[in-house]
């Protein structure tokens, strides 16, 4: 079940806000009735039309991209900078589920599933993402422990990582590491890396949950299987 306004919203007839003006003013029924309480809650099987029309109930997408660097993970941008969604097909309304940042690249979930959304990315569910850090400096074997045992910082604290080093360039003073973490905080890695002092020259999301940016490009995306959605869907409620 899911409020009323809520679901207006997401069948892209308008804001959730606007949705509640319309529900208010009398603009709504389900199954034929006049609906004026905000927070009435409404099932797939209900009918609901605003201003005389049936809603249309939009077919569920689900997609993944590579995301490339320099793009934001967003619907707009007021600076007019390139988003995710202009690599995907146009006519669905759909948005990234959560964010990397604008030159973090990788895997990137994208839907107008407002649900699967928010199992993807509530922090009970804590789905595993890996990264792809190309960093300046060496970790220490103490700095690989604190990650593995949960880092604390004066700011933050974050749970177990996992870690492992691909590769080390002595002459230049820079490594490569995996590093897979089951929370989503904002600009997470980087400031993990920070607080071990280390900057991020270059990251990449190579993996979310089970998903993987193999055989894409930068900017190339494919539809998620429903046996890939199914299988998300029960990896977050094992997690959760």
């Amino acid at each position: 079940m899911e409020r009323l306004q809520k679901v207006i919203a997401q069948a892209g007839v308008c804001s959730r806000r606007k949705a509640e003006e319309l529900i208010q003013a009398g603009k709504v029924k389900v199954n034929g009735a006049i609906v004026k309480t905000l927070g009435t809650k409404v099932s797939g099987n209900d009918e609901i039309s605003v201003n005389g029309h049936n809603l249309f109930k939009e077919e569920k997408v689900y997609y993944v991209i590579n995301k490339p660097k320099g793009t934001i993970c967003s619907v707009h941008d007021e600076k007019d900078r390139k988003t995710v969604l202009d690599y995907l097909p146009k006519g669905t309304r759909i948005y990234p589920v959560g964010r990397l940042d604008y030159d973090t690249s990788g895997v990137l979930l994208v839907t107008n599933d407002g649900n699967f959304t928010n199992m993807m990315i509530h922090p009970k569910y804590q789905l595993p993402k890996t990264y792809i850090i190309n960093l300046q400096g060496m970790l220490s074997g103490e700095d690989i422990y604190r990650l593995k045992m949960g880092l604390k910082t004066r700011q933050e604290k974050y749970a177990p990582a996992k870690v492992s080093i691909r590769q080390k360039d002595y002459t230049r003073d820079r490594m490569i590491v995996e590093l897979t973490i089951h929370e989503g905080k904002n600009h997470q890695v980087k400031n993990m890396m920070e607080a071990l002092g280390h900057q991020v020259r270059r990251l990449h999301r190579s993996r979310f949950g089970f998903i993987t940016d193999e055989g894409l490009q930068p900017g190339e995306y494919r539809r998620l299987k429903p046996v890939e959605i199914k299988k998300l869907k029960a990896m977050s409620s094992k997690e959760g």
